[in-house]
Protein backbone atom coordinates (compact mmCIF):
# COMPACT_ATOMS: atom_id res chain seq x y z
CA UNK A 1 0.00 0.00 0.00
CA UNK A 2 1.29 3.07 -0.98
CA UNK A 3 1.87 5.88 1.53
CA UNK A 4 2.53 9.49 1.20
CA UNK A 5 4.89 11.31 3.66
CA UNK A 6 5.58 15.56 3.37
CA UNK A 7 4.31 15.70 0.06
CA UNK A 8 6.37 12.50 -1.70
CA UNK A 9 5.67 9.45 -2.62
CA UNK A 10 7.07 6.56 -0.59
CA UNK A 11 8.02 3.40 -2.66
CA UNK A 12 7.41 -0.14 -1.20
CA UNK A 13 10.22 -2.46 -0.96
CA UNK A 14 9.51 -4.65 -3.60
CA UNK A 15 9.57 -1.49 -5.83
CA UNK A 16 12.44 0.33 -4.60
CA UNK A 17 14.74 -3.08 -5.40
CA UNK A 18 13.33 -2.93 -9.05
CA UNK A 19 14.43 0.96 -9.34
CA UNK A 20 17.63 -0.28 -8.48
CA UNK A 21 17.86 -2.71 -11.16
CA UNK A 22 16.77 -0.47 -13.70
CA UNK A 23 19.55 2.14 -12.34
CA UNK A 24 22.17 -0.24 -12.70
CA UNK A 25 20.81 -1.68 -15.77
CA UNK A 26 21.31 1.98 -17.44
CA UNK A 27 24.39 2.60 -16.06
CA UNK A 28 25.80 -0.72 -17.22
CA UNK A 29 24.28 -0.07 -20.71
CA UNK A 30 25.93 3.72 -20.51
CA UNK A 31 29.33 2.40 -19.23
CA UNK A 32 29.23 0.23 -21.79
CA UNK A 33 28.25 2.78 -24.65
CA UNK A 34 31.03 5.13 -23.58
CA UNK A 35 33.98 2.93 -22.48
CA UNK A 36 34.59 1.23 -25.36
CA UNK A 37 34.77 5.12 -26.74
CA UNK A 38 37.51 5.96 -24.43
CA UNK A 39 39.13 2.43 -24.60
CA UNK A 40 39.29 2.71 -28.44
CA UNK A 41 40.19 6.80 -28.62
CA UNK A 42 43.20 5.51 -25.31
CA UNK A 43 44.42 2.77 -27.86
CA UNK A 44 44.56 5.59 -30.59
CA UNK A 45 46.06 7.89 -28.63
CA UNK A 46 48.66 5.04 -27.57
CA UNK A 47 49.46 4.26 -30.84
CA UNK A 48 49.36 7.59 -32.04
CA UNK A 49 52.12 8.10 -29.43
CA UNK A 50 53.93 5.26 -30.19
CA UNK A 51 53.96 5.29 -33.88
CA UNK A 52 56.56 8.52 -34.09
CA UNK A 53 58.80 6.46 -31.56
CA UNK A 54 58.84 3.43 -33.91
CA UNK A 55 59.01 6.10 -37.10
CA UNK A 56 62.26 8.11 -35.07
CA UNK A 57 63.80 4.99 -34.75
CA UNK A 58 63.62 3.99 -38.17
CA UNK A 59 64.36 7.85 -39.35
CA UNK A 60 67.27 7.43 -37.31
CA UNK A 61 68.88 4.53 -38.62
CA UNK A 62 68.11 6.02 -42.47
CA UNK A 63 69.90 8.60 -41.07
CA UNK A 64 72.61 6.74 -40.46
CA UNK A 65 72.93 5.13 -43.48
CA UNK A 66 72.21 7.97 -45.13
CA UNK A 67 75.20 9.57 -43.42
CA UNK A 68 77.26 6.65 -43.57
CA UNK A 69 76.50 6.15 -47.54
CA UNK A 70 77.45 10.47 -47.94
CA UNK A 71 80.48 10.30 -45.62
CA UNK A 72 81.83 6.65 -48.06
CA UNK A 73 80.81 9.31 -50.79
CA UNK A 74 83.42 12.10 -49.87
CA UNK A 75 86.01 9.52 -48.97
CA UNK A 76 85.38 8.03 -52.81
CA UNK A 77 85.75 11.37 -54.01
CA UNK A 78 88.72 12.16 -52.29
CA UNK A 79 90.83 8.92 -52.91
CA UNK A 80 89.16 9.75 -57.15
CA UNK A 81 90.88 13.31 -56.40
CA UNK A 82 94.24 12.14 -54.89
CA UNK A 83 94.21 9.51 -57.99
CA UNK A 84 93.70 12.05 -60.11
CA UNK A 85 96.36 14.38 -58.48
CA UNK A 86 98.84 11.65 -58.56
CA UNK A 87 98.37 10.62 -62.45
CA UNK A 88 98.80 14.57 -63.16
CA UNK A 89 102.27 14.80 -61.23
CA UNK A 90 103.54 11.85 -62.84
CA UNK A 91 102.98 12.92 -66.23
CA UNK A 92 104.68 16.01 -65.13
CA UNK A 93 107.50 14.04 -63.60
CA UNK A 94 108.00 11.93 -66.85
CA UNK A 95 107.48 14.46 -69.02
CA UNK A 96 110.13 16.50 -66.77
CA UNK A 97 112.33 13.17 -66.87
CA UNK A 98 111.73 13.24 -70.90
CA UNK A 99 113.38 16.58 -71.24
CA UNK A 100 116.27 15.92 -69.01
CA UNK A 101 116.95 13.14 -71.18
CA UNK A 102 116.78 15.27 -74.20
CA UNK A 103 120.10 15.21 -76.12
CA UNK A 104 122.47 17.54 -75.34
CA UNK A 105 122.89 19.86 -78.91
CA UNK A 106 126.32 19.63 -79.85
CA UNK A 107 128.15 23.40 -79.38
CA UNK A 108 128.90 24.97 -83.46
CA UNK A 109 132.51 24.19 -84.17
CA UNK A 110 134.57 27.32 -83.20
CA UNK A 111 135.83 29.66 -86.30
CA UNK A 112 138.24 27.75 -88.06
CA UNK A 113 141.54 29.56 -87.16
CA UNK A 114 143.67 30.87 -90.01
CA UNK A 115 147.70 31.92 -89.72
CA UNK A 116 148.10 35.56 -90.01
CA UNK A 117 150.76 35.02 -92.68
CA UNK A 118 150.38 34.18 -96.87
CA UNK A 119 149.69 30.21 -95.97
CA UNK A 120 146.79 31.42 -93.50
CA UNK A 121 145.56 33.81 -96.21
CA UNK A 122 145.53 31.72 -99.27
CA UNK A 123 143.76 28.95 -97.19
CA UNK A 124 141.29 31.47 -95.79
CA UNK A 125 140.83 32.93 -99.37
CA UNK A 126 140.36 29.33 -100.81
CA UNK A 127 137.30 28.63 -98.62
CA UNK A 128 135.64 31.66 -99.13
CA UNK A 129 136.00 30.78 -102.82
CA UNK A 130 134.81 27.50 -102.70
CA UNK A 131 131.34 29.17 -100.77
CA UNK A 132 131.11 31.45 -103.40
CA UNK A 133 131.61 29.26 -106.26
CA UNK A 134 135.04 31.00 -107.32
CA UNK A 135 137.50 28.59 -109.11
CA UNK A 136 141.22 28.40 -107.69
CA UNK A 137 144.15 25.94 -106.18
CA UNK A 138 146.53 27.16 -103.93
CA UNK A 139 149.23 26.50 -106.51
CA UNK A 140 147.85 28.26 -108.65
CA UNK A 141 147.06 31.20 -106.07
CA UNK A 142 150.75 31.47 -104.71
CA UNK A 143 152.46 31.41 -107.77
CA UNK A 144 150.87 34.19 -109.29
CA UNK A 145 151.28 36.33 -105.39
CA UNK A 146 154.42 35.76 -105.24
CA UNK A 147 155.25 36.47 -109.02
CA UNK A 148 152.93 40.11 -108.25
CA UNK A 149 154.33 41.12 -104.99
CA UNK A 150 156.09 38.26 -103.22
CA UNK A 151 153.84 37.98 -100.24
CA UNK A 152 153.75 41.87 -99.78
CA UNK A 153 150.04 42.34 -98.52
CA UNK A 154 151.24 46.50 -98.69
CA UNK A 155 153.10 45.96 -102.37
CA UNK A 156 152.01 49.21 -104.66
CA UNK A 157 153.21 49.48 -108.76
CA UNK A 158 153.98 53.02 -108.89
CA UNK A 159 155.75 52.82 -112.50
CA UNK A 160 153.06 50.90 -114.93
CA UNK A 161 150.82 51.83 -116.96
CA UNK A 162 148.18 51.71 -114.52
CA UNK A 163 150.53 54.00 -112.17
CA UNK A 164 150.83 56.67 -115.29
CA UNK A 165 147.42 56.82 -115.45
CA UNK A 166 146.73 57.21 -111.65
CA UNK A 167 145.33 53.84 -110.55
CA UNK A 168 148.11 51.97 -109.37
CA UNK A 169 148.13 48.25 -109.05
CA UNK A 170 148.02 47.52 -105.14
CA UNK A 171 148.59 44.25 -102.59
CA UNK A 172 149.37 40.64 -103.01
CA UNK A 173 147.95 39.99 -106.62
CA UNK A 174 148.19 43.79 -107.81
CA UNK A 175 144.71 45.16 -108.50
CA UNK A 176 143.74 48.54 -109.18
CA UNK A 177 141.23 50.06 -107.33
CA UNK A 178 138.15 50.37 -109.72
CA UNK A 179 138.49 46.42 -110.82
CA UNK A 180 138.53 45.34 -107.04
CA UNK A 181 135.54 47.36 -106.18
CA UNK A 182 134.07 45.82 -109.26
CA UNK A 183 134.99 42.43 -108.16
CA UNK A 184 134.43 42.63 -104.21
CA UNK A 185 133.01 39.35 -103.01
CA UNK A 186 130.24 40.32 -100.03
CA UNK A 187 131.57 39.23 -96.29
CA UNK A 188 135.13 40.52 -96.81
CA UNK A 189 137.17 43.49 -96.66
CA UNK A 190 137.03 46.79 -98.45
CA UNK A 191 140.27 47.21 -98.12
CA UNK A 192 141.87 46.72 -100.90
CA UNK A 193 144.91 46.26 -98.80
CA UNK A 194 143.33 43.02 -96.83
CA UNK A 195 144.94 40.13 -97.86
CA UNK A 196 141.97 37.94 -98.38
CA UNK A 197 140.02 40.40 -99.79
CA UNK A 198 142.25 41.07 -102.39
CA UNK A 199 143.39 37.57 -103.22
CA UNK A 200 139.11 37.02 -103.00
CA UNK A 201 138.84 39.97 -105.93
CA UNK A 202 141.31 39.07 -107.68
CA UNK A 203 140.61 35.55 -108.52
CA UNK A 204 136.75 36.48 -109.23
CA UNK A 205 138.43 38.88 -111.96
CA UNK A 206 140.37 36.26 -113.04
CA UNK A 207 137.71 33.25 -113.13
CA UNK A 208 135.56 36.01 -115.11
CA UNK A 209 138.41 37.06 -117.58
CA UNK A 210 140.43 33.57 -117.65
CA UNK A 211 138.48 31.31 -116.58
CA UNK A 212 140.36 30.65 -113.53
CA UNK A 213 142.97 32.59 -111.57
CA UNK A 214 145.30 28.86 -112.53
CA UNK A 215 145.13 30.52 -115.62
CA UNK A 216 147.27 33.30 -115.10
CA UNK A 217 150.78 32.80 -115.81
CA UNK A 218 151.77 36.98 -116.30
CA UNK A 219 151.24 40.24 -115.83
CA UNK A 220 146.88 40.26 -116.08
Amino acid sequence: MRSTISGYTRLPKAHKLSAVGIAAAGAAVLTFAVVPNAFAASSDTQSVAVKPVAWSTTASDDSGETQQAEHAGVALAKADAEAAKTKTERGTQAASRSEERKPVQAAPAPAKAYGDNLDGWINQALDIMQAKGIPGSYDGLKRNIMRESTGNPQAINNWDSNAVAGIPSKGLLQIIDPTFKAFHVEGTSWDIYDPVANIVASCNYAAKTYGSMDNVNSAY
